[in-house]
């Protein structure tokens, strides 16, 4: 396989990258052949996974006009991936009064392209980080510079947690996080679940936990996704399957088996 000029060397092309892969379910063209191949195997177990990566970004949309509406104008995006079209910069910019987005992931290749794809953009910025070492991400310079933390900020692990095992504080994460913003901040997350028993999901969150896997996936019941947010306050409705998280038209009776999980807390 052939590699392309900007990736960088110490990455490994022939292995699939979770933030490439989801690039490819979303249709874009930021992923290599191991991305490919994996998503595929991935969608021969879930056939709509497409539609799933296409109903968290709606959710995104919502949920970020939501926070603008707040007052909100800070975004901390953390595993962001690569952020094509119709990412938080672009919904905020449209929403919000001069909006600043930071984008956080910890794959080489995502943060390459993402920091190409927004050399234009002021009011944007990308870090290399690990959201499993939020000390880190909280003291970078670029945080500090780029974000008031002295004023609220959404905290954004979407379609992320379900890569973060147990031994490695998905609570805890959270709390620190929310602990290091002000009141009237947010955290919103959405996370894969096989929750009432969706086949589909359970085949896939195998596919994921195979050898040749980018990262293993760890799914996550209602109840156990409510636990991670500790004492934070959830808005209305609660824990409930993506597309029924304030939708903005009607949603029809396929949603209660939605394999995916959405949810948002005022700090």
């Amino acid at each position: 396989m052939d590699r392309p000029a900007w990736a960088p060397d110490e990455v490994d092309i022939t292995r699939p990258s979770v933030a490439r892969v989801y690039d490819y379910y979303l249709g874009g063209s930021h992923n290599f052949e191991a991305d490919r191949r994996f998503a595929e195997q991935v969608l021969a177990a879930l056939p709509e996974m497409a539609t799933v990566a296409q109903a968290n970004r709606s959710f995104l949309r919502r949920v970020v006009r939501h926070l603008c509406a707040q007052g909100i104008t800070q975004f901390l995006d953390l595993g962001s991936g690569i952020p094509t079209a119709g990412n938080v910069h672009e919904i905020a910019a449209a929403t919000c009064p001069d909006p600043r987005v930071l984008y956080v992931d910890n794959d080489p290749i995502a943060v390459v392209h993402s920091r190409a794809l927004l050399a234009d953009d002021d009011s944007t910025e990308v870090l290399a980080a690990d959201l499993t070492d939020p000390a880190r991400i909280l003291e970078a310079p670029l945080t500090r510079t780029h974000l008031d933390l002295s004023q609220p900020v959404a905290v954004l692990l979407v379609s992320v947690l379900h890569f973060v095992p147990d031994a490695a504080d998905p609570a805890g994460i959270i709390r620190t996080f929310a602990d290091a913003t002000v009141p009237g901040s947010h955290v919103v997350v959405t996370h894969a679940s096989d929750e009432g028993g969706h086949a589909g999901a359970h085949l896939a969150e195998k596919v994921y936990n195979r050898d040749q896997s980018p990262n293993p996936m760890r799914m996550r019941s209602s109840s156990e996704l409510r636990s991670l947010f500790g004492e934070l306050e959830l808005l209305e409705p609660g824990v409930v399957r993506i597309p029924l998280w304030r939708p903005e038209s009607p949603v029809g009776p396929e949603a209660q088996g939605y394999p995916g999980l959405a949810a948002v807390a005022r700090c």
